[in-house]
């Protein structure tokens, strides 16, 4: 009750302040686990992605956003979970992978970090990791126009990416991540 409330009134904010723009909608899967994979230049960014998409999206969020008053409770009955970034968080991955077992939707913001420029950082693991492990596709999800208070946004959404799950190692996560970041670069120079 509480996400689809939260969720309706975040979608009239994005539609009256930020102008707000989702194309791609026909390329979610309506059920499954999914791993959604975007990039990351602003606070909004989870707002606009989750809003944009017809499935609950559980975000993994760095942890010390949970410590926030006020935030942390919110984000948490959203059903955001923290992640630790300072190194591998069993404990977070545990609850991703459980989640999409559930055929649930995990989102990730594969970069780890907001982006200062507005250009893609390195992607980190993560999302292929997931992705492998759990044997559920990537959503390339990109996002544009997010920072800032005012101006249009827009939520470009992907077709799905299915890899093969054979090969589990460090060399298949990072081919895994740099084909999703080429995905979300690509949509990224369409939207141009």
């Amino acid at each position: 009750m509480f996400y689809r409330f939260a969720r309706a009134f975040c979608r009239v904010v994005l539609r009256t302040l930020r102008r707000w723009q989702v194309s791609g909608l026909e390329n979610v899967p309506p059920g499954g686990g999914l791993v959604v994979a975007s990039n990351h230049v602003s606070y909004w960014d989870p707002v606009a992605v989750g809003c944009a998409l017809p499935r609950k999206v559980f975000f993994m969020a760095k942890a010390e956003l949970f410590a926030i008053p006020v935030l942390g409770p919110v984000i948490s009955r959203l059903g955001a979970f923290p992640v630790y970034r300072s190194g591998s968080d069993a404990r977070a991955i545990k609850k991703a992978l459980q989640l999409l077992r559930q055929g649930q939707a995990v989102g990730i913001f594969p970069e780890g970090t907001r982006s200062h420029t507005g250009e893609l950082l390195p992607p980190h693991v993560g999302a292929a990791m997931l992705a492998l492990h759990g044997g559920v596709p990537v959503l390339p999800v990109a996002v544009i126009g997010t920072r800032g208070v005012f101006g249009r946004v827009k939520v470009l959404i992907g077709k799905p990416l299915k890899f093969s799950r054979a090969g589990k190692n460090k060399e298949q996560y990072q081919a895994v991540a740099a084909a999703v970041m080429r995905e979300i670069a690509s949509l990224i120079d369409k939207a141009r």
